[in-house]
């Protein structure tokens, strides 16, 4: 179960490293424009505050268990991912991007399973 924690943690992170990074790295307009939406409905500071989140999530999933430096903000970046990936799903499900809002549920539900398993029974 360790090793399938530490798998789940780095994908995760990774995924949640690249995703912020865009957001960051692309102007709103151009991210409306490669099909999220969803943007339309957020302040570019918004998004960039998101993608900062994000990047700042992946990284927590990672590193403080890599170097064995303050582990305990592997399960805290997991939540905070849950608790993002909640009001993802809240926002694709009032926008009506079904689509958008399983991705988002699927994405909780790891966030969940990671911080269950390093906060709980598997912890470093």
């Amino acid at each position: 179960m360790n090793m399938t924690l530490w798998i789940v943690a780095s994908v995760l992170g990774a995924a949640f490293l690249a995703g912020g990074a865009m957001k960051l790295a692309q102007p709103k307009e151009k991210l409306a424009a490669s099909g999220w939406d969803w943007v339309e409905d957020f302040d570019g500071g918004v998004v960039k505050a998101i993608g900062v989140l994000e990047v700042l999530a992946g990284v927590g999933l990672i590193l403080p268990a890599t170097l064995d430096v303050a582990p305990v903000m592997v399960p805290l970046a997991a939540t905070g991912l849950a608790v993002l990936m909640a009001l993802a799903a809240a926002t694709h499900i009032r926008r009506k991007e079904q689509q958008g809002a399983v991705v988002a549920v699927v994405l909780l539900a790891v966030a969940v399973f990671v911080a269950w398993g390093r906060f709980g029974p598997h912890s470093f």
